[in-house]
């Protein structure tokens, strides 16, 4: 045991505070026969087999759904432990086998509730997960704790006489008492050979099988999918072009880095404790803030409202005003045309004085009269309302008001987004991701801008110009990534994007730089026609992923090296030709490929490749097969119809050329094979200049030119990969999307 391993267990945490850990995400309670899914999260047994029945129902409702549209859709209640085990039994869920008539479609994906992705448990579903013991063990040994004074009863015993146990039989599967374990378990029998270990209700088995094959023991450590494995899952099972460890390595390994991890965070207990006491006080204070700012907004919105309030209260005043003052004037105007009626006020009045006969007293009474009849005459003949009754003055415009109301901003500057580089790609166009912080707002939009720093026919110390450096804007983007078009080949670009919430701008995110290729992107797919391998490469449904598969058919041509040969190539070429112009394409090797060989070759040399059988892959037939076997001593002649790299094993192995061959990488025509031996990009670059014939390889993350060489273009060239062993190529999504629009 090391230092940091004694000391981190002399330290070790009370069982009482890891509650929180024994916890599973789906039922909130203690586990409970825990399984381990593909993301190392794990989950109740009972929990999954529910999750899968939800899904189950789902889709059955769906299907039910599609294929009897006029039939009541009824939902079924929540999932019981019964129908569970039912569906179990009858395969609906777990079993490998599926009916192929059936309706229902087979279900077998699950969401993870730690990490929020989908995990497909394959054809054998529950069945394929491993069982974590060893958190199994820990809330065994967490309930004891918990419990402290409850003791295990003795399974035999019956009660009321049910004895306490003493100690469990890891093979029998029980606890017993003292008399009990006697009774089970006599001397000379094979059953005292039994082990048997103090009281507990987990019940482990002594050695850990494989799900995939039940009969074998799991005796190594896939290092790409994370769990054990035995002998049968490598050699011609689903972990066979997988890194694998010993099962002994994988556990000093894991284990030493583990004992480190929690001997550094124990040894930061002091720091961590400070740091808790300052997010208490932020805690506080983020309280107390926020009480301050609802006190303030509270404050700011009742100025608003009583401002409102005084305004609506002096204008519904004045059209009270207004109304009164009209309706006076109106009422007024009626009461005089009612005069002018028959037997009625002005009428019934001067019809009573023409009764008068004295001529002296009529013509003092009429002279008056008359001039109030004539004025009466005149307003029927231009009769005008005394007062309007359109309130139209009134009427107020607060579309400018609103729209300012709405636009007042509230949450303050939106902070910076933040440019994706592991989803970005710059090729003749730039695809520009960016994510935003986990606690952000809603925005309204984003803006892209991009300026040019470097490239063929640009002068840093040029003032004015499209290329002067002059930041350029995109037009508003309202998604998470955006294409930036037209950009110049063998350039420098720095890109920074900002987002805009109520009209106001957040800061600029990091400027990230891009160097675009030098030619445009040539867009192509893998031809699964033209000399494929079907036994040993996989080609995937989009065409773009090629993986071979080192089978049986590898092991029973490896007979050949005893004849001093190696195994031959298996070559894949792109599905679209190139006869003029320069063209620019990127993929990715996999690191644990062993052996792939990529770049140009022209139609009549793929012909002689795809039928004759000779091994092309020797090392004493291809001069650039980066092997120390005797090809560093020969030399590429000036001009071939084909040119290839050699990756593998985590390498790029640059060809050694002669010296009359014209050569960028200066360790090229060293004599020493580790000179020529970089470590292999994450993603490879080659652009072919068809006019000029010739060839260049590029690290396609910085661009910078690995290698390069002449080549013979009398043909057609295609892009052309060869795979020997374990390996994996991938073409880049910018390359295949517009071909997969097709």
């Amino acid at each position: 045991m090391s230092a940091e391993m004694r000391r981190s267990s002399t330290t070790a945490v009370p069982i009482k505070n890891i509650e929180r850990e024994l916890i599973c995400p789906i039922c909130k309670e203690l586990f409970t026969h825990p399984l381990i899914l593909p993301c190392q999260h794990s989950v109740c047994h009972k929990c999954v087999r529910e999750l899968l029945m939800l899904n189950h129902e789902d889709s059955f409702d769906a299907g039910s759904e599609c294929s009897l549209p006029g039939s009541p859709r009824s939902r079924v209640p929540s999932p019981s432990m019964e129908r569970l085990d039912r569906l179990v039994r009858s395969g609906s869920i777990s079993s490998p086998g599926w009916r192929r008539g059936s309706v229902t479609p087979r279900v077998t994906t699950i969401p993870c509730p730690g990490c929020q992705h989908d995990i497909d448990l394959g054809e054998r579903g529950i069945s394929m997960l491993f069982r974590n013991f060893t958190l199994e063990s820990i809330v065994e040994r967490y309930r004891q704790a918990a419990r402290a004074a409850v003791a295990i009863m003795c399974n035999i015993c019956k009660p009321p006489q049910q004895q306490e146990a003493t100690k469990s039989c890891m093979d029998c599967k029980a606890s017993y008492c003292n008399e009990c374990f006697k009774l089970h378990h006599p001397w000379g029998t094979p059953k005292a050979q039994h082990e048997y270990v103090g009281p507990t209700t987990n019940f482990r088995p002594k050695v850990l099988m494989c799900p995939e094959h039940e009969m074998e023991k799991v005796n190594m450590y896939c290092e790409v999918c994370r769990r054990p494995v035995c002998h049968l899952c490598k050699l011609g099972g689903s972990h066979a072009n997988h890194k694998v460890t010993s099962m002994s390595s994988a556990y000093k390994i894991l284990k030493e880095k583990l004992a480190k991890s929690i001997h550094y965070l124990i040894s930061k207990e002091d720091q961590v404790r400070t740091q808790i006491t300052e997010l208490e006080v932020l805690i506080n204070q983020t309280e107390e803030n926020g009480q301050l700012a609802e006190r303030r907004a509270n404050e700011h919105f009742e100025r608003l409202f009583e401002t409102l309030q005084e305004r609506k209260s002096e204008m519904l005043r004045s059209i009270e005003q207004s109304r009164n003052r009209r309706l006076n004037q109106l009422k007024g105007q009626v009461e005089e045309y009612q005069g002018m009626l028959e037997n009625s006020g002005l009428v019934g009045y001067a019809q009573e004085v023409l009764k008068e006969t004295d001529q002296s007293c009529f013509v003092q009474t009429a002279k008056q009269l008359h001039v109030r009849i004539q004025k009466a005459t005149e307003s029927l003949r231009t009769f005008h309302p005394a007062a309007t009754p359109c309130f139209d003055e009134f009427v107020l415009e607060t579309s400018k008001e609103e729209t300012l109301l709405k636009e007042m901003c509230f949450g303050g500057v939106p902070d910076p987004p933040l440019i994706d580089l592991s989803h970005s790609r710059v090729y003749n166009e730039a695809s520009i991701c960016w994510r935003l912080s986990d606690d952000h707002l809603p925005t309204d939009h984003h803006v892209v801008e991009y300026r040019r720093l470097s490239g063929p026919g640009h002068s840093p110390s040029q003032e004015d110009g499209e290329d002067s450096g002059v930041w350029r804007a995109t037009d508003r983007v309202y998604g998470p990534s955006t294409v930036v078009c037209d950009l110049e080949p063998d350039s420098l670009y720095s890109f920074r994007v900002r987002s805009c919430r109520n009209s106001m701008f957040s800061p600029y995110s990091p400027e990230v730089t891009f160097h675009s290729p030098p030619a445009p992107a040539f867009g192509f797919l893998f031809s699964d026609k033209c000399g494929f391998s079907t036994e040993r490469l996989i080609l995937n449904k989009r065409r773009d992923t090629v993986e071979s598969v080192a089978g049986m058919g590898f092991l029973l041509a490896a007979e050949r090296v005893q004849t001093g040969s190696y195994i031959g190539l298996d070559y894949i070429i792109g599905d679209t030709g190139i006869s003029q112009g320069r063209h620019y394409w990127a993929f990715k090797v996999e690191p644990y490929s062993y052996m792939v060989k990529v770049g140009v070759a022209s139609d009549s040399k793929l012909l002689e490749w795809f039928h004759n059988p000779r091994d092309t892959s020797s090392p004493r037939y291809d001069h650039d097969s980066g092997h120390d076997s005797g090809s560093e001593d020969t030399c590429y002649e000036l001009s071939q119809p084909f040119t290839l790299l050699t990756l593998g094993m985590g390498k790029l192995f640059i060809p050694k050329t002669s010296s009359s061959s014209s050569v960028s990488t200066a360790n090229a025509s060293s004599g020493d094979p580790s000179n020529r031996m970089l470590p292999m990009p994450q993603r490879l670059g080659v652009c072919l200049d068809y006019d000029a014939c010739r060839v260049y390889f590029y690290d396609a993350d910085t661009m910078r030119c690995l290698y390069e060489r002449q080549v013979d273009c009398s043909g057609t060239m295609y892009p052309a990969f060869g795979l020997m062993g374990s390996g994996k190529v991938q073409l880049e999504e910018f390359i295949t999307a517009k071909r997969l629009t097709f």
